[in-house]
Order: C-alpha cells, then sequence, then structure tokens
C-alpha cells in the first residue's frame, strides 16, 4: 500500500517493482495476490470504515455517498472490459470509451466550520458478463439475460448498501442512523425498494417526476387507496409563485441557499412504501458575474425521512460532491486502474488496493494535523493564490510522506526551506536539485 502512495510515473504493477527494487527478483507473487485474492476488500475497507466512525460523536449519523465511475482500459481481453459512455464528451455529441465500470462508496467526516472530507470504505467492481456470440445457442443467451440482471448496476448498489448496514450492525454501530446521498443514477425503483432499516436516502430525481399527495379519504371496503391527487412535478413547484421560497443555510462556499419543499409525497418507484419530502433548490447565481441572469441550474431531490430538517438535508447532497474529487485524484494522481491486469479477481482487488491505500492516506492526515490543518514542511508556491485555510491536497499528503521517507538519504539532516528569489534578474542556468524533483512532484 505504501507504494502505491509513493509511486512515480504509471502505477503498474511493474512500476511498483522498480520503486522497491525488485527488478531482478522474481514477480509473479506479486501477480498472484490480486488474482488469487490473497486479502479481502471488504474486511480491509471494513477497518476503514472503523476508523472513520471512531472520528464521529457518539451519536452522529455516518453519511455516505456512493457513485459509479470508469477506469479506461484499452485491452480486449480485459474482464468487465467494454464500451461505456465516455463522462467527458461534450454535451452535443455522446461518445463511448472502452473501460471498466467501478461503483464506489465514501463516507463523510465533519468539520466545525461545516464542511467535510470524504473517506472511501467500499470499492466494487461492478462488471457484466461477456455478451455471447450472435449465433450462440439460445440457451446462452438465456443464461447471459439472466446474470445481467443480477449484476444491474443498481442492484450492486443496493446489495453495497444492505452490506454496510450489516457491517455496522454487527461492529456495534447499530445505533448509528445511515445517511446516503445519492446521484440521480441510482434515484430509481430498485434502490427505493430495498432500503435497509434505520437508513436515510437524499437522491436526485428529474424535473417531470410523478410524485402525489396522501390519499384524502379511504373507500369503506375494498383494497385502500395508496395515492391521493397528483402533486406539481419539481419543475412545476419551482415555477410556481404562490409557494415561498425558504432561506435555508448550508456550507457550499459564499452561496446562500433558498429552497422549496412538499412533504410528505408518495412515488410509483418504490410503490408508495413510505413518505417522502421533495426539495427544490433555487438556482444560485455565479460568482464571476455581476447580472442576475447567469445562474446555475436548479437541484431537484427527494428525502425518504420527511422529518428530517432542510438544513441537513441540502447539506449531506453538498458534501456528496466530495466523492468527485476522490475518483479525481486516485485516477490521476494515483494511478487507479492503471494496472496492466486481466482476470477477474485482479481487477477487483488491484484498484481497490490503490483505493484503501488513498483511505488510510486521508485518515492518517485526519488524525496528525486534524480536518483543516496541513503538513508545514513546505511552503506553497508564489503562485498559488488559493487561501491559506484550504485543507491538505492529496499533493500535499504524499509529498509530505515522500519526505519522511527520503530526505534524510537525499542529504544528512536535510531541512525543507523555501526558495528566495536572486536579487539578480538576468538569465542564468538554474540548479536542478533532487530534493525539490522529489518532494515537490504532482504526480
Amino acid at each position: 500500500m505504501l507504494s502505491h502512495l509513493v509511486c512515480f510515473g504509471r502505477h503498474t504493477i511493474t512500476g511498483l517493482l522498480r520503486l522497491q527494487d525488485r527488478t531482478q527478483a522474481d514477480w509473479t507473487a506479486d501477480y498472484r495476490l490480486y488474482a488469487e485474492a490473497h486479502f479481502e476488500t471488504d474486511r480491509l475497507f471494513g477497518a476503514i470504515r472503523a476508523q472513520v466512525q471512531e472520528q464521529l460523536a457518539p451519536d452522529a449519523p455516518l453519511m455516505v455517498a456512493m457513485d459509479d465511475s470508469l477506469l479506461r482500459k484499452t485491452g480486449h481481453k480485459v474482464y468487465g472490459g467494454r464500451h461505456l459512455r465516455d463522462p467527458l464528451s461534450p454535451a452535443f455529441h455522446v461518445n463511448f470509451v472502452r473501460g471498466l465500470r467501478i461503483l464506489q462508496i465514501s463516507a463523510a467526516v465533519p468539520a466545525a466550520g461545516g464542511t467535510a472530507r470524504l473517506i472511501p470504505i467500499d470499492f466494487q467492481h461492478a462488471a457484466l458478463p461477456p455478451k455471447p456470440r450472435r449465433n450462440a445457442p439460445a440457451s446462452a443467451h438465456e443464461a447471459y439475460e439472466q446474470e445481467r440482471a443480477k449484476k444491474n448496476l443498481n442492484l450492486v448498489g443496493r446489495e453495497r448498501l444492505a452490506f454496510l448496514r450489516q457491517q455496522m450492525d454487527q461492529s456495534g454501530a447499530s445505533h448509528r442512523r445511515l445517511m446516503v446521498s445519492l446521484d440521480g443514477r441510482f434515484t430509481n425503483s430498485t434502490v427505493l425498494k430495498g432500503v435497509p432499516e434505520r437508513t436515510t436516502l437524499i437522491g436526485r430525481v428529474r424535473k417531470d417526476s410523478v410524485f402525489f399527495h396522501p390519499p384524502e379519504e379511504q373507500p369503506g371496503h375494498g383494497r385502500k387507496r395508496k395515492y391521493g391527487p397528483r402533486c406539481p412535478t419539481p419543475e412545476e413547484l419551482l415555477k410556481d409563485e404562490a409557494v415561498p421560497w425558504q432561506p435555508v443555510e448550508a456550507q457550499a462556499g459564499r452561496h446562500p441557499f433558498e429552497v422549496k419543499t412538499l412533504a410528505p409525497v408518495y412515488t410509483q418507484m418504490d410503490r408508495a412504501q413510505k413518505p417522502l419530502r421533495l426539495v427544490v433548490v433555487k438556482p444560485v447565481r455565479y460568482h464571476l458575474t455581476k447580472t442576475k441572469t447567469d445562474r446555475r441550474k436548479p437541484a431537484f431531490f427527494l428525502c425518504t425521512d420527511p422529518d428530517l430538517p432542510l438544513e441537513k438535508v441540502l447539506q449531506y447532497d453538498l458534501w456528496r460532491w466530495d466523492i468527485e474529487v476522490n475518483f479525481r485524484d486516485e485516477k490521476t494522481i494515483l494511478g487507479v486502474g492503471q494496472a496492466q491486469v486481466r482476470t477477474e479477481a485482479s481487477n477487483q482487488n488491484a484498484p481497490a488496493l490503490a483505493v484503501a491505500a488513498y483511505a488510510v492516506l486521508l485518515l492518517a492526515a485526519l488524525k496528525a494535523y486534524g480536518m483543516e490543518g496541513k503538513p508545514e514542511s513546505f511552503q506553497s508556491p508564489r503562485w498559488d493564490k488559493r487561501k491559506a485555510k484550504r485543507r491538505a491536497s492529496t499533493n500535499d499528503l504524499r509529498n509530505q510522506l515522500r519526505y519522511e521517507l527520503w530526505a534524510s538519504a537525499v542529504r544528512p539532516h536535510f531541512q525543507p526551506l523555501s526558495s528566495r528569489p536572486s536579487p539578480e534578474q538576468n538569465g542564468r542556468k538554474y540548479d536542478l536539485p533532487l530534493q525539490s524533483a522529489l518532494f515537490s512532484s504532482i504526480r
């Protein structure tokens, strides 16, 4: 795990071996570590989740965010590799890219100021079965359709949430409520019908989603009614001037928020199993504009707990954004998905171990520096105009780890000093110090 955090270049298995000076040793054991599953990812992430819970208040809920992403692959013999929609494609032209489909759950550690940092606590390679050839027998196509239905991404997400709730109960955290913030991709009947006990879902919905009021009266005999009159759609509620906006405080930059809400409502997605709350967030204005018309898009989401305060509903939904930061750091900095492996077990275990190393790094920094603290071994570059109070980035933590590992080997009693500008402004040849290349790298 340590090699994943300090490796230079591509994070392949051979790249990790080069870092460990094992280029002349037998490498088969390293590949068997992933191919034969010599470690259990569920137990590994379970230990990380337990450490995250220790950072929370005794009666605080565990807030998690769940989202899917893809790891780009080019080989046609990689298990689970298929053509998926490229999230970086422009809105006017959908592109496809070959890759692996993954599912991740990250837990939030709140700070005193209302912000939070998300730490990965679950990782799953949600691969679909290989599709049989067109001229394959009918039995092969039937088996493929059955297996594909079992590995549907929404079903996998529901199973991982149920497993997380089970892990919490078995580890003595049954008193904690599980708060789950979802993207609109998971706000559907498959997930809403299988919400675990003591779990609240907050998910984005479409602007034309259909909701219903509770039934006003029940018939004297026969089957009871589940739905009453139809509610306005989220877009209609947004445009309805008769419903006033409510100011809500939530930590997300300098934006003030105004919302409209409707509760209790029922939906056909879960067959009216429980009352819900519909929330509409007014679009906020951009920072870099003075006009009142340049605004972001409105947000529509539902909550399975109508009694949850609006401040917490909005805050939990805003915290979900940090899982996108997790994906960016895992792929661009730690090279998750760059290992050149093919088998089913390897494509689950290799990226999972790298994600676990990333989670351990965030946990260690949280315990060493706190939520808002960061390493002080190196000063920020002069061109970095960001606020000094910003939290430590993944690059800051990784460079600090490299410094603690290799500083004494590069130069005995080496102490990092900030470079001072030369009084001579004429062009001259600059040195290329090794310590600067090692401890100030961004990759």
